[in-house]
């Protein structure tokens, strides 16, 4: 495959310069800053995973477009007010490389992939030097999780902390925690507790994602699977209904649902018989 004409890339940075141009740009692309870019960037990241997940070529090609439109418009708006540009971004991010992965670009010894893990982690901590602190996990761990998703977040905490020993001596006494959050999260829910009931349902989440550690399970895995499986059941529902549900009881819905799910299981059967 032939490599990315550098002309395409001075193409994007062009036009989106022109949609931010404030005589004649788009008025909502000159509405946005870094903060109300916030949400495009998380929505375009899951857009790629999914495409990803999918294994549909030109998905993927849009969506890392999309996401790559959200790269250059940050850095347009930062050039505006003249603190960075993308060429910033592309040189700081190639330095990165560089300096990770001197087993690579400076030819030292060969390393497996244990050694190349350790190599990575004392780089990354010699970039930002930190003072002595008392709590160098927490630390870490707050940093850590500022990128992820809040269930890939709890994972990572999770995962770190049984490392040191803070850890159950068998999946029972997780389990045991697990039922402990939900009778919590029953009581403040029958108390009206809202505040109370949401964190008693974080607790919950909490539990359950150390089950998926123990049993080696991926929760966003897994959960991206029961919004997939869950939507294509439901559009047997409302595919069969016309996309009317007014008038048609619980019952009815539970039925066509129910339906719906025997349906696809069986076509899940005859696709791979195995």
């Amino acid at each position: 495959m032939e490599s990315t004409d550098a002309s395409e890339i001075t193409k994007l940075l062009d036009l989106i310069a022109r949609l931010r141009n404030p005589k004649d740009g788009c008025p909502w692309d000159l509405e946005q800053t870094h903060h109300t870019l916030i949400p495009y960037v998380l929505e375009e990241a899951h857009e790629v995973v999914d495409a990803i997940r999918n294994g549909n070529d030109n998905d993927l090609i849009e969506e890392l477009g999309d996401l790559l439109l959200q790269v250059v418009l940050h850095a347009q708006i930062a050039n505006e007010q003249g603190r960075f540009d993308f060429g910033d971004i592309t040189k700081a991010i190639s330095q990165k490389i560089i300096r990770r992965h001197p087993h690579v670009f400076i030819k030292t010894k060969s390393l497996n992939c244990n050694e190349l893990k350790k190599s990575w982690e004392a780089i990354k901590a010699s970039e930002k030097p930190q003072a002595q602190s008392n709590s160098p996990l927490t630390e870490h761990l707050q940093k850590k999780i500022r990128g992820q998703s809040e269930l890939a977040g709890a994972m990572y905490i999770s995962k770190k902390v049984a490392e040191i020993g803070f850890e159950w001596e068998s999946i029972n006494g997780v389990w045991d925690k697990v039922n402990e959050e939900i009778d919590e999260l029953k009581k403040a829910l029958s108390e009206n507790n809202r505040i109370e009931a949401e964190s008693e349902l974080g607790d919950l989440l909490f539990a359950l994602v150390n089950i998926a550690r123990w049993a080696e399970l991926n929760p966003e895995e897994g959960l991206a699977g029961t919004n997939q499986r869950f939507l294509k059941r439901f559009y047997i529902v409302e595919e069969t209904l016309d996309g009317k549900f007014s008038g048609h009881s619980l019952s009815k819905l539970t039925d066509l649902w129910k339906t719906a799910k025997a349906r696809l299981e069986d076509k899940k059967k005859k696709t791979n018989p195995s």
